[in-house]
């Protein structure tokens, strides 16, 4: 049942009016997965959300939603038809009903409706509270009516617009692994929108980095930190930065770190300039290592301290120490690098990246 698709996007193209804001677009998304789409103000996700909800019409390719077509580019099925439920930026709750009232709209000629009232209430931890108005709740408890509220019709596929951006940090921090959990006991499947990576990991199964319309990669979280197939992808997620290198052979590259060896082979020339992608955790504190950078900015983080470190030649790169030795800014430090897996992609201008990749890699 999990590997059944339920929602398919295929060749996507949508905007608003005759403005093409979404370009090309192919995903997938399996009955009780729940998705996300990620990326920066702009690019598209919440434009491709709307499209799925039936709110903006799609000018190429279309959607589906288990065997029935819901838009294609003459064709737009009436959001209310779609059996697709909605949960608001602003939770959009009716402020003269009460809680149970809010839950029940969407079902009032069903006639378990005060069954199906108790069971939501249940489902989100608001049990108590059924007869309380919307301004008597929190922000949290809100986002939990527009929940069970959109649950409650039992929506084939469940689309959250940035759910979470209203609630302080802590609470979305709880909230969002609270929603997973509701989802997953009801096997609803969920697309989420959100430009907050450890919102979409903590949610989502499969997750869809966009970049100006264009859908970069979609894959589980470990695969997009791991296995980016972009350079964008590569620096948008986690912490990621290039240094420049030489490809030795498939599987190794000379950089001024050293010789980097991975378990990926590329298929580029041997001698051909590459970025490297390393993350802060591939760079590790070494004492006794002729290679010296100086620290030039540090955060605590707690557990760890992340440091900003310049190497002789100029080039910054950054690095988390545990944080029981405190380094100063200033300070030289003796580093190694210590990544057992080689991400690369041709180096920004060569002949390669511009025959091969949409976008170049970033700079240090």
């Amino acid at each position: 049942m999990r590997h059944e698709p339920l929602l398919l996007l295929r060749d996507l193209a949508c905007g608003y009016g005759a403005q093409r804001v979404v370009q090309n677009l192919n995903l997938h998304l399996n009955r009780g997965d729940i998705g996300c789409l990620l990326g920066p103000s702009g690019c598209g996700k919440t434009t491709t959300l709307r499209a799925i909800a039936g709110f903006e019409p799609v000018h190429q390719g279309e959607i589906r939603l288990g065997e029935t077509v819901i838009s294609r580019a003459d064709f737009t099925l009436a959001p209310e038809k779609r059996r697709i439920g909605m949960v608001f930026q602003d939770y959009a709750l009716f402020p003269h009903l009460t809680v149970a009232e809010n839950i029940a709209f969407g079902i009032r000629k069903h006639p378990e409706r005060q069954r199906i009232v108790e069971e939501m209430l249940e489902l989100v931890h608001l049990a108590t509270l059924g007869r309380r108005y919307p301004h008597e709740l929190s922000g949290g408890q809100q986002q939990r009516v527009a929940l069970a509220r959109a649950l409650a019709p039992e929506p084939e596929l469940l689309l959250l617009d940035e759910p979470f951006s209203n609630l302080d940090v802590e609470l979305r921090r709880r909230l969002s692994h609270e929603v997973r959990d509701i989802l997953k006991a009801r096997g609803t499947s969920a697309i989420l929108v959100t430009h907050d990576q450890e919102e979409a990991f903590a949610v989502s199964d499969q997750v869809g980095v966009f970049h100006d319309g264009r859908l970069e990669q979609w894959d589980t979280p470990f695969n997009l930190y791991h296995e980016p197939l972009t350079p964008f992808v590569a620096s948008f997620i986690g912490q990621g930065y290039f240094i420049r290198g030489q490809l030795i052979d498939p599987e190794t590259v000379q950089t001024e770190l050293g010789v980097i060896h991975g378990n990926r082979a590329y298929t580029w020339p041997a001698g051909s300039s590459v970025d490297v992608l390393l993350r802060p955790d591939d760079i590790v504190y070494s004492p006794e290592s002729p290679l010296r950078a100086l620290i030039i900015g540090k955060t605590f983080l707690g557990a760890s301290t992340l440091y900003r470190l310049q190497l002789p030649t100029g080039n910054q790169l950054v690095t988390i120490f545990a944080s029981h030795d405190d380094y100063l800014t200033g300070q030289e430090v003796g580093i190694a690098i210590a990544a057992d897996h080689l991400v690369v992609f041709p180096a920004q201008g060569s002949i390669d990246a511009r025959q091969t990749l949409p976008f170049a890699a970033a700079p240090l």
